[in-house]
Order: C-alpha cells, then sequence, then structure tokens
C-alpha cells in the first residue's frame, strides 16, 4: 500500500497493492499495521455501503458529538469525494479536498475525525462503502451547506436537473454559522 498525504495531510489517498491475473484480482483494503506505519491510527467500528444514482450529492455530513473518521471507496461506479477540515484550530480549518473515487481506480481515502464529507456521483451510478471510527448518532449529525461561498468547494461539472439533494442537504449550514469542532 501506498499513503500519499493531500494538501491537507490528515487527509490521506491510500493507493493499494492490486495482484491480478486472468481469473480476477485481490487486493487489502485495510491492514492495521501498514496504515498504522502511516500515522493512520484507527479502530472501525461500523462499516456503512450506500449506493446513489448518478448526479446524486450527498453531503456534508458530520457529527459534533461522536466525530467519525472514515474510510471510503467506491466499489461500483465512480464519486468525487469531498472533505472539509472543521476543526477550528487547524491551520486548514475551512480547507477542503476533493478526490476522484471508482471501482476503476480502486484508491481509498482517509478522512480522520474533525471533517464533513460528501460525494457526487459522476457515474451512471456509485456503491460506496466506508468504515467508521465511531457510531452513528442522529441527533449529533449537522450539516455544512454543499455550496458554502466561503468554503469554495469545486464540484465537478453537473448535467442537467444536477445535482440530486435530499431536503437535509439543502438546508445546510454555512460554515460562518456552523457547529465546529475546536
Amino acid at each position: 500500500m501506498r499513503f500519499a498525504p493531500t494538501r491537507i495531510p490528515d487527509v490521506v489517498v491510500v493507493e493499494p497493492d492490486v495482484l491480478g491475473d486472468d481469473r480476477g484480482f485481490f487486493m487489502e483494503t485495510w491492514h492495521e499495521r501498514a496504515f498504522g506505519e502511516a500515522g493512520i491510527e484507527a479502530r472501525f467500528v461500523q462499516d456503512n455501503y450506500t449506493k446513489s444514482s448518478g448526479g446524486v450529492l450527498r453531503g456534508m455530513h458530520y457529527q459534533v458529538q461522536q466525530p467519525q473518521g472514515k474510510l471510503i471507496r467506491v466499489v461500483v461506479g465512480e464519486a468525487f469525494d469531498v472533505a472539509v477540515d472543521l476543526r477550528k484550530t487547524s491551520p486548514t480549518f475551512g480547507q477542503w479536498i476533493g478526490q476522484t473515487l471508482s471501482a476503476a481506480n480502486r484508491r481509498s481515502i482517509w478522512i480522520p475525525p474533525g471533517f464533513a464529507h460528501g460525494f457526487f456521483v459522476t457515474a451512471e451510478s456509485a456503491e460506496i462503502v466506508y468504515r467508521c471510527t465511531d457510531y452513528y448518532v442522529p441527533e449529533h449529525e449537522r450539516t455544512l451547506l454543499w455550496n458554502d461561498y466561503d468554503v469554495a468547494i469545486e464540484w465537478p461539472s453537473f448535467g442537467p436537473g444536477q445535482p440530486v439533494l435530499s431536503t437535509k442537504d439543502t438546508e445546510g449550514d454555512l460554515l460562518k454559522d456552523a457547529d465546529v469542532y475546536a
């Protein structure tokens, strides 16, 4: 495995070693020792699996209590995955990082606790799996507005009628009004 820090160094892209032949392929998606050697100490308590149609944008979600670190990968299709730093004392507070994840590139992204997370499906559909370091607690969930001008996420181009959003995601908070981490 190769670990490549992004311009927000705590967010890391993981490139797996893929062993393949005419029968298919094999790859490790989590290896505690390798991640630990890369400085990522994580204990996962919950795995999630989501499927979304093309043009769907989900996010930007986070929990103000029991914040979740997430190891995310796309197993079918493609999505543009985004993390926004909500740690008030961080030098990258309010900054975002985006990464295209796909079944073809087999990359994962590690997003530590303290970030809002979301994605936009850039293929006909996408199936995404992610491991979380803490449990989902609905009463602690918050949503940062996906198109906040102060954050200025550069989403891929949207087609007609896109992005497709939930009511929760259209009513997210602006960064200046959001609950953030100390």
